[in-house]
């Protein structure tokens, strides 16, 4: 409505603390260039808001004038979004898999990015896709994530991940690898449990993912609309690598509302042992008990003593992982504190969209929880920088005339010292 959002570069790099550019400033940091001992790469993280969920949703987009809401007006500018930002590697949430298939996927090859795409299960007709350039990356694997378990009662939810291990294309001798993840947690603001289930569960796959032959990750960058705001429980464990979560009210995991009156408390553990998952967010290797197969009754006898030494082990309320993760973002204007929005329509403006990274040790606050020694960690050089919800409705909100959907691209340009 009111002319364009205008987003700036943060450089993060010490060398570089002071400037800022306005996008589209051809001029390339020089210090921020490709060499034989570091390989420098950006990452988009972007919720395009599907159609379906915008027709489902019609009444939170009621300050939109009608036209702006079609798909035949969006997907241009989110692919003219997606060309102008040129990232190496694109995490989308909330593509249309009918849409994908004829549009995105197509525009985005003849851009030069490989796609794989994972949708969710059940009826539902999106999913996350992880796109990157050919020129910069090889595929090594490829591991979908389904969070519904028919097995598991509390898992009853569509959502899904998906997580890329790959591999730079650098002249040098060493090759490392990187872990890319993406995901859209479940959006009820009251079923924390499974949210934080859900995140245990991606958690598992990237560990399994990123475990190396010498015990440690390779860096790791996980995406996603986590449905969860800075500070929230769910937020700090991503953050600190561990929660107490003993008398935490079930709709206060994820702060996207106050009032928890008469909510229940998580019940410990959150989920039950035959997800396989421990409370360290790692696949369990099941140990079944070593029984003479003679006696059946005794081999009955022996397995329930040891599902009673599981259940007693697993009451602990302390959920733990290994990766020592950073947020690309602050969250809060240094000037002001006022709160940054990732996503702003009719009925909400706040921050639930994020890019988290394996940091360089000198990156890392020293926290407990960050034991884990990280020699390949990841420098984040620069980000685009986020808006205040006061900012968003000077354009009439989000979608508008040019961003078309109600979330906005996070994006961060990451150095790996090789």
């Amino acid at each position: 409505m009111e002319g364009t959002i205008q987003r700036h570069w943060e450089y993060i790099c010490n060398h570089n603390k002071d400037k800022t550019k306005i996008l589209g400033d051809e001029n390339v940091d020089p210090k921020c260039e490709d060499s034989d001992n570091k390989f420098d790469f950006s990452v988009m993280s972007y919720n395009i808001l599907s159609q379906d969920l915008l027709e489902d949703n019609s009444h939170l987009y009621r300050h939109c004038r009608r036209p702006v809401l079609h798909w035949s007006f969006r997907f241009p500018n989110i692919l003219k979004e997606i060309k102008h930002f040129d990232a190496d590697v694109l995490c989308l949430q909330e593509v249309q898999e009918d849409h994908y298939g004829a549009e995105i996927r197509p525009s985005l090859e003849s851009l030069g990015y490989h796609c794989e795409y994972k949708m969710r299960t059940g009826r539902k007709p999106d999913g996350c896709a992880i796109c990157f350039k050919h020129s910069k990356f090889s595929l090594l694997s490829v591991n979908p994530v389904e969070f519904y378990r028919r097995d598991v009662p509390l898992l009853d939810r569509d959502n899904v991940g998906l997580v890329l291990l790959l591999q730079p294309k650098i002249p040098s001798a060493a090759s490392p690898v990187i872990c890319v993840a993406n995901t859209h947690l479940l959006y009820n603001p009251r079923r924390g449990d499974i949210k934080l289930t859900q995140l245990a569960m991606l958690l598992a796959e990237i560990s399994s993912v990123a475990h190396q032959k010498d015990g440690s990750f390779c860096p790791i960058v996980m995406c996603g609309d986590f449905n969860s705001v800075p500070g929230s429980p769910l937020y700090s464990f991503i953050k600190e690598g561990k929660l107490n979560y003993e008398g935490l009210a079930i709709g206060k995991v994820s702060g996207q509302e106050q009032s928890s009156r008469g909510q229940r408390i998580l019940s410990i553990p959150i989920w039950p042992p035959n997800l396989g998952i421990s409370q360290n967010c790692v696949y369990e290797v099941q140990q079944l008990p070593k029984v003479e197969k003679t006696d059946s009754d005794l081999t009955q006898t022996e397995l329930d003593k040891t599902e009673v030494l599981v259940a007693a082990e697993k009451l602990s309320s302390n959920l733990q992982h290994h990766f020592s993760l950073s947020s690309v973002y602050s969250h809060y204007f240094p000037d002001t504190g006022i709160p940054e929005v990732t996503t702003c329509h009719s009925r909400s403006a706040i921050t639930v969209d994020y890019i988290f990274y394996s940091a360089e040790k000198e990156d890392v606050a020293r926290q407990p929880g960050a034991e884990v020694a990280l020699v390949g960690g990841l420098k984040l050089l620069a980000r685009l920088s986020l808006l205040t919800e006061q900012d968003l409705w000077t354009v009439n909100g989000l979608p508008n005339e040019t961003n078309s959907s109600d979330h906005l691209p996070l994006l961060a340009k990451f150095r790996l010292e090789l």
